[in-house]
């Protein structure tokens, strides 16, 4: 590899040359450039900057934190005990906020209470707190980003055609769809879909692999496979006219088969927003009724409802102030099932529109909800007492401004996370993190059974034994593609394995380790394939990581 001092000179000149003959095309420097403004792109920048290096976050959004900011405040943490770093230290910032008497606006801190499923919402002995509303999160974002100096320029989109500037396996440079350009000596991809690393060319994969592929028994498609409780339990009949086929199908219901079990596909598990609801009536805006609503989007519902099945606000998890974290829950919910595959390659537009077509898809559902003389009048008078916080994401109509993205392009890079790491059947390899939650997949289709009832499929939960431990080479891809890119959101594993890495807190132990190997080599001067392993491990024990790099749990006094 050429050495990076080398490169990363000549592009420095190249750049004040343009800038003295009149180019008018903004050209910008950092030694870490990262791509997104994740949580897990913040702390990674943090951690760059905490390390003595100059960073910048360039990313498409307004808004820094992503889910962890857009919604989802009830936060999934598995074993709360090996999150450490960054991470915690984000943790411990909400509950400083919510020591203050004047956080508890719409509630006393009493009524809220510790309130959790299984988590501790306010953990005065960690000093931690693991459930809180979107906008004390962002702030949060903002706080560290602001402490550390760190450059954030937003509404920057990667020009994915050909922004990315490559010499001898390195990128040197990435221009936006804007003009502007960046130039760095590593450069972090921490989108949730990936598109640094794909345009850079590095390898990848979408959507769920065979079982043989990689020796799993929970990737793949899955029909007949329920853990959760998100599938008709009951028969439901799938067409417009009850028993006759030739009347076709609801709308929400895919036309074709499912596949066979165990075999690979391109579908991926479906996408939410994690809406913020409240029923404190000064703080409430009510469902308004969308332009174009259509009721017979959710005729399906209905017939779930006719069974008797009574969930509806199961997944209405309590976060302070008497909002909630809405997440989806039963055989028709929030989740908008199929109704993303081809999100992860699609241009910006085509993206968009998807993302309006799930918004609309989701209010009209909470409109429905809500007004529909059909729904069960329990449901419907309990849904009419809530509506959307007002004092939350405030420029976006109280809407959240971050789609839930739970899986798009995974990498394939020098380390593949597996079923069998995570379920403790074989040694990981130079860890740098921990996870410990549930392989998690939500639903990835709908579909009509044989004996013409409709189904759900994909739906997977399987606890890992113990806290498992995530390899530095599911960070890095491959060397030969690309020797100065680290990959902390779109890591290398397989469809199930990342249903239990994708964790908002692993993000952001990912993230830190990711900029932490970023900055050592480039004081050693090294690809990131070739970093010393020893001297990584030594600074994220330094660094707190204690529990990510040797997937012990944490002990405090």
């Amino acid at each position: 590899m050429k050495r990076l001092s080398a490169w990363f000179s000549v592009q420095a000149i190249c750049l004040a040359v343009g800038t003295a003959s009149g180019d008018q095309t903004q050209a910008y420097q950092a030694d870490v450039i990262v791509y997104g403004g994740t949580s897990a792109g913040v702390i990674a920048a943090v951690q760059a900057a905490r390390m003595g290096k100059s960073a910048i976050v360039v990313c498409p959004d307004r808004h820094l934190g992503g889910l962890s900011s857009g919604g989802l405040g009830f936060t999934d943490t598995g074993r709360k005990e090996v999150i450490g770093g960054l991470a915690r230290q984000f943790y411990h910032r909400i509950w400083q906020h919510y020591q203050q008497d004047d956080a508890w606006r719409w509630q006393k801190r009493t009524e809220y209470g510790n309130r959790g499923q299984g988590i501790p919402a306010i953990d005065g002995a960690e000093r931690t707190m693991w459930i809180f509303e979107p906008h004390v999160a962002e702030k949060a974002f903002e706080d560290l980003v602001a402490e550390h100096n760190v450059t954030v320029h937003r509404d920057q989109w990667l020009d994915r055609t050909d922004g990315v500037r490559m010499n001898q396996g390195t990128i040197v440079s990435i221009r936006m769809v804007s003009g502007r350009t960046y130039s760095g000596k590593m450069f972090i991809d921490a989108t949730y879909e990936g598109d640094l690393m794909a345009a850079a060319g590095v390898s990848y994969h979408v959507g769920r692999e065979a079982n043989s592929v990689y020796g799993e028994t929970f990737n793949g498609v899955q029909t007949g496979v329920f853990h959760h409780g998100h599938y008709f339990k009951q028969p439901v009949d799938p067409y417009v006219v009850p028993g006759d086929p030739s009347s076709g199908l609801l709308p929400r219901i895919s036309t074709e088969p499912p596949g066979e079990k165990g075999q690979g596909d391109r579908r991926i598990q479906a996408y939410c927003f994690r809406i913020c609801l409240t029923d404190v009536p000064a703080n409430r805006v009510a469902f308004p009724k969308p332009e174009g609503y259509d009721p017979r989007q959710y005729e399906l519902l209905l017939r779930v409802f006719a069974t008797g099945w009574r969930e509806t606000f199961d997944k209405f998890d309590p976060i302070p102030n008497r909002k909630t974290d809405t997440n989806n829950h039963g055989p028709f919910s929030t989740d908008n099932i199929g109704a993303n595959y081809d999100h992860p390659e699609a241009s910006y537009e085509r993206r968009a529109e998807i993302i309006r077509e799930h918004e609309h898809y989701q209010r009209g559902l909470m409109y429905f909800l809500a007004n529909d003389p059909r729904v069960p009048a329990d449901v419907r008078e309990r849904m009419s007492r809530y509506g959307l916080a007002a004092d939350e994401f405030t420029d976006n109509g109280n809407w959240p401004h971050q789609l839930y993205i739970r899986e798009s392009r995974r990498m394939i890079g020098a380390h593949v996370m597996t079923e069998n790491d995570v379920l403790g059947k074989r040694d990981v390899p130079q860890p740098v993190g921990v996870g410990s939650y549930t392989m998690d997949s939500h639903n990835v289709q709908r579909y009509v059974t044989p004996d013409g009832h409709v189904q759900n499929e994909g739906d997977i939960g399987v606890s890992p034994p113990t806290p498992y431990r995530i390899a530095y080479g599911s960070l890095c891809p491959k060397k030969d593609e690309c020797a100065n890119l680290l990959v902390p959101v779109c890591v290398s594993s397989s469809h199930i394995a990342f249903g239990s890495i994708r964790m908002e807190p692993v993000f952001m132990i990912l993230g830190q380790s990711a900029a932490t190997a970023a900055v050592q080599a480039i004081d050693t001067d090294c690809a990131v394939q070739d970093l010393d392993y020893d001297t990584l491990h030594a600074r994220l024990l330094r660094d707190d990581q204690t529990s990510a790099c040797d997937g012990e749990s944490r002990e405090r006094n």
